[in-house]
């Protein structure tokens, strides 16, 4: 098992790669991948519900920050 330390220069690590901004879009995107796995172990046919859902949500959001960018 890690260490405090260890899971600390870990931490840090992947603020150097990946950048402090990204790393809630990575996380949100992390947590998507983890609920959409454990609802299509549980159900596999919900599960093409809860994808459609979440390519239209995707959808809308890219939307509107294309709206607010121009």
């Amino acid at each position: 098992m890690l260490s405090t330390p260890e899971l600390l220069i870990i931490l840090l690590i992947i603020i150097v790669v990946f950048g402090a901004s990204k790393l809630p879009k990575l996380g949100e995107a992390l947590g998507k991948s983890i609920k959409n796995f454990k609802s299509s172990v549980q159900d596999p046919d919900e599960t093409d519900k809860i994808e459609d859902a979440s390519i239209k949500k995707d959808a809308k959001e890219k939307d509107s920050e294309k709206d607010s960018e121009k």
